[in-house]
């Protein structure tokens, strides 16, 4: 079993264990009343920022790095990130192997920073959705690396139905085949093997032009540099998702304004 199985296997404990705490249909009645949120895809092609644009990531700890920033703070993160140019926030919710928290997401989207919001976890159940879009979410991953054609398929419409966007993430030509036969509409392009945790921006590269236009498309992992997001931007990727160059930079503002490259006062 590798690291991604054994998340998996965990997660559906803890989502059976969350659906007898708390029933669907309970998260169910409060979808209706809730406000609208920015929108995640639009943002990623926002004209007033450069392209790549980018996806700034609150994560306290990872499995094979282990802590990143001690103290974290999840809420003045998502300040700074906001403040200094990030088209969206993505925040990590889980708990068990990368201490995040679903509380994180609800406490940062009542901020009203006017950014979307990504929740970032091992999703495969509607309910995840549902808790996605009332802790205040715009947008949720999908791994399709752990997930059958036909959930995806499932995953996708209800996101859609719960306005959220489904950014479907893959690793290698096979799944991005089923992605784009599953009417993914924002893929995520991951230089990051979850099975062993080897990097490589080839990834992006490797896959970009295996995509259609009018997908937008995100590239994850192993973003650091300048001359990253030059490889990137070359490759013609709309946005990137970074967190760990992010939360363990000596200085985060300085570094969200370098990857930005947007002029703030």
């Amino acid at each position: 079993m590798n690291i991604l199985e054994e998340i998996f296997a965990y997660k559906r404990l803890e989502v059976a264990a969350a659906k007898e705490a708390v029933p669907a249909s309970e998260i169910q009645t409060q979808v209706a009343d809730l406000p609208a949120v920015p929108n995640f895809a639009a943002a990623l092609r926002n004209p007033d920022l450069p392209a790549p644009r980018l996806i700034a990531e609150v994560k306290h700890r990872s499995p094979s790095k282990g802590i990143l920033a001690d103290p974290f703070e999840p809420l003045e993160l998502a300040r700074t990130y906001a403040t200094n140019g990030a088209a969206a926030i993505s925040v990590l919710t889980d708990k068990k192997y990368f201490g995040g928290s679903l509380d994180y997401l609800l406490q940062i989207a009542e901020l009203d920073l006017g950014v979307p919001l990504l929740r970032k976890d091992f999703i495969f159940d509607e309910y995840q959705l549902l808790e996605a879009r009332v802790a205040g979410a715009s947008a949720a991953l999908l791994i399709v690396g752990m997930l059958s054609k036909e959930e995806l398929t499932t995953l996708i419409n209800a996101a859609n139905e719960l306005s959220l966007t489904a950014l479907v993430e893959v690793h290698d030509e096979k799944e991005l085949e089923l992605a784009l036969t599953s009417n993914a509409k924002v893929l995520g392009i991951n230089n990051r093997d979850l099975r062993d945790f080897s990097v490589s921006l080839e990834t992006t590269e490797r896959l970009r032009p295996l995509i259609p236009a009018g997908i937008t498309v995100v590239a994850e992992s192993g973003i650091k540099s300048q001359e990253d997001i030059a490889r990137l931007a070359e490759a013609g990727v709309q946005a990137m998702l970074v967190g760990e160059a992010l939360v363990t930079a000596d200085d985060v503002s300085q570094k969200v304004r370098g990857l930005t490259r947007v002029a703030v006062p």
